[in-house]
């Protein structure tokens, strides 16, 4: 069970909650994922008053923690289930990880900066949050070696669709990712595998993210 935040902002999640169903924000799951992560944990020490301001805000190493809404809206696309094996591409503070760790079974999430992964495996072991597994690595690489996964969501934009997600994603199962040139118009897509390997787009709605990059970073 996870362990109960230190500080917690109980008016300024209600509100953040609030304003999340009030955006359309819907599944009673994702709704309770949101209120039982404490997003004042994934966020710097300058920027807690803004926790859960519905805006994204800046991260160590040039990355930023999403807006709340399009961390919500993308869970929900996601359709999570508790028998999921999840994997996350871009762990960041690991504030979604952290989501999807309230919905699915296990969670694999790629990070390429040290200083991200770590700081964020330290929160998930405070927290008490023990099905997500966070390594550094290449995200265009993906985790070959616990594939296949039920979903699989990348939280930073590339250009294209790449391969060796698609190959990790199991038959049924769903790909959540931004796609479009970096500082340029960009799209969250639903990608989608039938049974037969066959895969389906779906475009939503417009947004903007960092970019995807190859390679794990030298900075550690």
């Amino acid at each position: 069970m996870a362990k109960q935040p230190v500080g917690d902002d109980s008016v300024g999640r209600m509100q953040f909650l609030l304003t999340m169903r009030r955006r359309g924000i819907g599944d009673a799951a994702v709704l309770r994922a949101l209120d039982e992560v404490p997003r004042e944990h994934f966020v710097g020490r300058d920027f807690q008053d803004a926790a859960y301001a519905d805006q994204a805000l800046p991260i160590a190493c040039g990355q930023t923690i999403s807006q709340p809404y399009v961390v919500a809206y993308m869970t929900e696309q996601l359709d999570v289930r508790p028998e999921h094996k999840v994997l996350e591409i871009g762990t960041g503070s690991g504030y979604q990880a952290a989501i999807l760790s309230r919905l699915a079974q296990e969670v694999v999430s790629v990070e390429r900066y040290r200083t991200l992964a770590d700081a964020a495996r330290a929160r998930m072991e405070t927290l008490g949050y023990q099905n997500v597994e966070i390594r550094v690595g290449d995200g265009l690489t993906g985790a070959p070696d616990k594939a296949p996964f039920d979903r699989i969501m990348v939280t930073a934009a590339a250009e294209s669709v790449p391969e060796a997600l698609v190959e990790q994603l199991a038959p049924d199962g769903l790909m959540l990712l931004p796609l479009g040139p970096h500082g340029g118009v960009q799209h969250l897509v639903k990608v989608t595998k039938n049974a037969e390997g066959e895969l389906q787009q779906e475009q939503l709605l417009g947004v903007r993210f960092v970019p995807l990059l190859p390679g794990q970073a030298r900075e550690l």
